[in-house]
């Protein structure tokens, strides 16, 4: 079996947020705002604030007051927006820098002319406290208004959907304290209008009520109570199923698609969820950003600059934003499509190799606290002489993790790391990600996923997964429903069939109905089972026309755009040739010229997902966007409504 992996308008904003991981009232951001000098030419000078939260709560936006001297004036600032009064200077956070994680930090600079002496600024506030963090100037005092009209328009057996009308402050709402059953159980950011409160028991009524607290504590009064009952436990309902698509940070070279295509394409409103891949895992078992062939693309990861025609909102970057690359374009598309999560995947076929370092018992802690740092806290590394850099800077990206080590136990890539007890190290490492995952969410008030992509050959599960310990610490898997067959065997067939069909000359008769049994039957719930689905073909060249070339031997792989043996759907749905249906297999094929391509077209995907109704499965995933017009996830979102 082998699986090749090739290589601000803010409305609702949906937040998961897990019951249990609460905050209480007091522990909000605290910011602070340090002043430092920098050049000083007689008539002028440069100057620089450093916003810092030394709190245990993301910030979700800042303002920085201070008075200029009499007689400065600037004449331009960085890294925010600035009115002037007098003078009265106030700062607001641009799009990028609002977000500043606990321990992190952000910085805005200045030009100021000036006549006299050269003076530094007084009277300096953020968010209405003194940037010393004690009282300030007018020392806020006044609360916010209570939030109204709570809802609870939607449940499932273990969530209820929250939402309501936001909450105003004189200084401005840093969040918002969520109560279930009259005791505090969760926290959501001050720009939420919306949350998802999970951890829920099924087929039990929950009472909800929240209120609104500013950056000094000060809390409104209570919102409207609702009450809400989960459902039964039968598997997702509707507005619960998990639509995946993997978007390949390589994409954007020769396939040229952007973090944008998912916008004009309809992805990004047909998905639940974006898994971002790959991040690689270093020989000393650690997550890291490099530059460098073969090893990691921090360049178009978090460095290179999109111009306006390019950018999610048609807005380009600038050279000195802290954050560009793939995760600026990320923010900006979450931030158009609030319901979006998105995952880091970490491995993939080609950067497996070291995971079975990382899952030692010696490595493992530092492992994944180095994996929470750089992409969940955003604290990037400076690489190249880039700007694009810093603690902090890219927290909100990602809302968490996804596990693609291909595999433990067993065969992967040539060069892989295998050791006999992958399998029990598997285990303890995925405990370490769930501990340190729920630990750091409880401090910025969220629930972080833990997913992982499992494969669909049972002795690879035996080899390396210790099935029903590690279901009950993944939020859930993506199961491998395609890669079953190719040009490395010797005959063609299905390379993503649910079903083996009678007169399937296969000795192993992979199935993703046989893969997905599997992990049922060793313990998993169905409902944590979501089926990996392609968009892209498998193809073998000189077959001969008997059986329409179906169970024919082959020469070989069939050219490729970019390599033999694999094409993309949305080349295959426009090539010339006769295609064929196998109802029995869930399957199509096109036929022309000796060659022989299996994929999958909208009918297939569709039957697909009447499939995973009729398994109470826990929704789709498709690998990789890159390779879809658009066509394949709206099929996948029509057909999980």
């Amino acid at each position: 079996m082998r699986k090749t992996l090739r290589g601000f308008l803010l409305g609702a904003v949906a937040l998961v947020v897990a019951l249990g991981a609460a905050q209480p009232a007091h522990a909000a951001e605290n910011l602070t705002a340090t002043y430092k000098l920098g050049s000083d030419w007689g008539t002028g000078y440069g100057a620089d604030y450093t916003i810092k939260n030394t709190g245990t709560t993301a910030s979700a936006s800042w303002t920085l007051k201070f008075t200029l001297a009499p007689g400065h004036r600037i004449s331009s600032l960085w890294e925010g927006t600035y009115t002037v009064s007098g003078q009265d200077v106030t700062v607001k956070n641009t799009g990028w820098n609002g977000a500043i994680a606990p321990g992190a930090s952000v910085k805005i600079g200045y030009n100021a002319s000036y006549s006299g002496a050269q003076a530094a600024p007084t009277n300096c506030t953020v968010n209405g406290t003194s940037c010393s963090g004690g009282p300030g100037p007018g020392d806020d005092t006044q609360a916010p208004t209570t939030p109204g009209n709570l809802a609870a328009p939607t449940a499932t057996a273990n969530t209820v959907s929250l939402q309501w009308t936001a909450s105003t402050d004189n200084v401005g709402v840093t969040g918002y304290d969520v109560f279930v059953n009259n005791a505090q159980s969760a926290t959501a950011p001050g720009n939420a209008t919306s949350a998802v409160v999970g951890g829920l028991t099924a087929n039990t009524t929950y009472s909800f009520k929240i209120r609104a607290r500013d950056a000094k504590g000060n809390v409104s009064g209570f919102s409207n109570t609702v009450s809400k009952k989960t459902l039964e436990d039968g598997g997702p309902g509707p507005s619960s199923y998990k639509k995946v698509g993997y978007f390949t940070q390589w994409g954007i070279y020769a396939r040229g698609y952007l973090v944008k295509s998912m916008d004009t394409t309809g992805a990004a409103a047909d998905l639940t969820h974006i898994n971002y891949a790959f991040g690689n895992v270093s020989e000393q078992g650690r997550c890291f950003e490099a530059n460098q062939a073969g090893v990691g693309d921090a360049w178009a990861d978090y460095q290179r600059k999109f111009g306006a025609a390019e950018s999610v909102d048609g807005v380009g970057d600038v050279y000195n934003q802290p954050l560009a690359g793939n995760f600026y374009q990320l923010k900006k598309l979450k931030a158009k499509y609030p319901h979006l999560k998105v995952n880091l995947s970490l491995g993939g076929w080609t950067w497996s190799k070291y995971f079975s370092n990382a899952a030692l018992p010696a490595n493992r802690v530092a492992f994944v606290q180095s994996c929470i740092d750089l992409y969940l806290k955003g604290n990037l590394p400076c690489i190249g002489g880039e700007v694009q850099c810093g603690n902090g800077v890219a927290y909100g990206v990602f809302d968490g993790i996804d596990l693609d080590w291909e595999w433990p136990g067993s065969e992967g890539n040539t060069g892989n790391v295998i050791r006999p007890e992958d399998k029990q190290n598997f285990t303890a490492l995925v405990a370490e990600f769930r501990r340190q995952l729920d630990a750091y969410g409880a401090t910025v008030g969220r629930h972080f996923e833990l997913t992982a992509f499992v494969p669909a050959d049972p002795a690879k599960i035996t080899a390396g997964f210790e099935v029903p310990a590690l279901m009950q610490n993944f939020d859930f898997v993506t199961v491998q429903g395609y890669d079953l067959y190719g040009a490395w065997g010797p005959q063609t067939n299905h390379q993503a069939q649910i079903y083996s069909p009678p007169g399937d000359p296969s000795p192993t008769k992979w199935s993703g109905d046989l893969a997905v049994n599997e992990y049922i039957a060793r313990g998993a719930p169905a409902s944590k089972l979501v089926l990996g689905v392609p968009a892209f073909g498998r193809g073998w060249a000189g077959v001969p026309a008997t059986n329409n070339g179906l169970y024919q031997t082959s020469t070989g792989a069939a050219p490729g755009t970019y390599e033999p043996g694999i094409e993309d759907y949305d080349v295959l749905k426009n090539r010339p040739g006769t295609r064929y249906t196998d109802s029995a297999a869930m399957a199509i094929w096109l036929y022309s010229n000796g060659q022989f391509w299996s994929y999958d077209d909208v009918t297939t995907m569709t039957n697909k997902m009447t499939y995973i109704k009729g398994k109470k499965l826990g929704g789709a995933m498709i690998w990789s966007l890159d390779g879809d017009d658009g066509t394949l996830t709206n099929a996948i979102d029509l057909g999980l409504r």
